[in-house]
């Protein structure tokens, strides 16, 4: 069986790879291009611990073909932080103890960011109703949600 080229952007910077017909996202994320941290929870696109942005949109990197990702780009959990500097969200999940495994929390990192990035002023429900897609088994909801508003306020006010 043929391989596929692929030529993407993966947090900013240009990357190619081969992949399979039916290699999934994440598989090649993690396995081909060591960027481990995307989790796999459930592999059925049921928990978010996979999130990712495609071309700006959240996405499951279990259910994306890598195939997919040609000539569009890729962020991942990897391209929050800025060098040794966490990025407001990650540094106010460690405040608020918002995580304790960890398997989920790359997915709500991901997809707290994407939310801030369409609507800096989300209410707490909006924050909740963004972030229903991703599961936690551990910490619970509360602190998750405490950590994603203070830091929408932190990074409103610069």
């Amino acid at each position: 069986m043929s391989r596929i080229h692929v030529r993407t952007t993966i947090n900013g910077d240009a990357v190619e790879y081969l992949c399979e017909a039916g290699q999934s996202l994440l598989d090649v994320l993690r396995d081909d291009l060591g960027l481990t941290g995307t989790k796999e929870g459930c592999g059925t696109g049921d928990c978010g611990a996979c999130s990712v942005l495609l071309d700006g949109r959240l996405v499951c990197s279990c259910l994306v073909l890598a195939a997919e990702a040609d000539q569009r780009s890729v962020e991942t959990v990897e391209g929050l932080a800025d060098g040794d500097r966490l990025h407001p969200l990650q540094q106010k999940f460690l405040d608020h103890a918002a995580l304790q495994c960890g398997i989920c929390t790359p997915g709500f990192l991901v997809a707290a960011r994407a939310l801030l990035e369409k609507n800096p002023t989300p209410s707490e429900t909006d924050v909740r109703y963004w972030l229903a897609g991703n599961l936690c088994r551990c910490t619970g909801y509360d602190k998750i949600v405490a950590a994603v508003m203070d830091a929408a306020a932190q990074m409103r006010k610069g």
